[in-house]
């Protein structure tokens, strides 16, 4: 069995350090720390539970893309609440 690197996961998990990292630089620790272990909290069951409801590979993706556009979107407009 050949194992594939599946590169959209990977892409997710990227931008998902990169955001937390973003948080941890502007805002600061708990910033940092609630976008990482914040959206494991929320993504991880929300995939879990369309995929065993569902089985659709495809609206978990969604959701979960979803949930982190969200968790962008929130953060810059904390940031620029901020300043």
């Amino acid at each position: 069995m050949k194992k594939r690197l599946h590169l959209e996961a990977l892409a997710y998990c990227i931008l998902w350090t990169a955001l937390a990292l973003y948080g941890l630089d502007r805002l600061g620790w708990k910033a940092g720390l609630a976008l990482s272990v914040g959206l494991f909290l929320v993504v991880m069951p929300a995939s879990a539970l369309i995929l065993s409801r569902t089985g659709n590979f495809s609206l978990e993706r969604a959701v979960r893309w979803g949930i982190l556009a969200a968790a962008a979107i929130a953060l810059f407009s904390f940031l620029d609440v901020a300043r």
